[in-house]
């Protein structure tokens, strides 16, 4: 399926799902994006600036079919189940400790988001968060791409509002930084395509072709699998442009 950013607007809260394109096989009980790509955000990725920014957004909501597609089909029954730090004796309660989800949604994008957690009875134990989300697809239609932002895997867009999104994301097209692969040749063709535009056309899905070599050559660098990265769109112009 082509998408383009005039065909569908993903990313207005205020039309919830209603043009969220999913991708169904009822046989085999799978239900999952068709466009916007899954993010897993692992608990040792939580401590970041940029993810505490984002979780500090989000608002506890009642799970519903879109949060349900985040998870397996057996865990579905975990959504609608209290923390057993609440009731004890609910079936996220395991010997261990706790196994429930949480459903939030993010307000800016209207994606929803589904927080894990992981707790091992007694002191002291293992009490952990992790969280699974869709990327959107675009910036909103009156917003500028300001800055990118990395850190632990996880990749950022500021807007220049201030606002802080997670980086659009095709399905399949994957990021990554420090090696010479495809998820950092996504990458690098993304940020080309933000710096071409003066950060106007945001959509994700730019052809990998169309990265320019010296944004290439930085998103497979180890300099930008160290720690956290941040790049203006000055910085990104300059690297295009020495």
């Amino acid at each position: 399926m082509s998408y383009e950013a005039r065909d569908l607007n993903l990313t207005d809260p205020t039309k919830g799902y209603l043009n969220f394109v999913l991708y169904t096989e009822a046989r085999l009980g799978v239900a999952s994006s068709s466009l916007n790509a899954e993010v897993s955000i692992e608990a040792n990725q939580t401590q970041t600036p940029h993810f505490q920014e984002w979780l500090s957004r989000l608002v506890p909501c009642e799970p519903n079919a879109m949060h349900c597609t985040l998870v397996a089909p057996m865990d579905i029954p975990t959504l609608f189940s209290p923390c057993a730090t609440e009731d004890k004796d609910n079936p996220s309660a395991v010997e261990s400790g706790c196994v429930c989800r949480k459903t939030f949604y993010d307000p800016e994008f209207g994606l929803p988001v589904v927080g894990k957690h992981f707790k091992h009875a007694g002191t002291g134990g293992t009490n952990q968060w992790s969280y699974q989300t869709y990327a959107p697809l675009e910036l909103r239609p009156d917003d500028t791409f300001s800055r990118f932002h990395t850190g632990r895997g996880l990749f950022w867009a500021r807007t220049d509002k201030g606002d802080l999104s997670i980086l659009p994301q095709r399905n399949a097209l994957g990021y990554a930084i420090g090696y010479n692969g495809g998820g950092p040749h996504a990458l690098a063709a993304y940020l080309t395509q933000v710096v071409t535009t003066d950060g106007q056309h945001t959509t994700a899905g730019t052809p990998y072709e169309d990265a320019h070599p010296a944004i290439v050559a930085w998103t497979q660098s180890k300099a930008a699998d160290r720690g956290t990265n941040e790049l203006s769109l000055s910085d990104l112009k300059a690297m295009v442009q020495s």
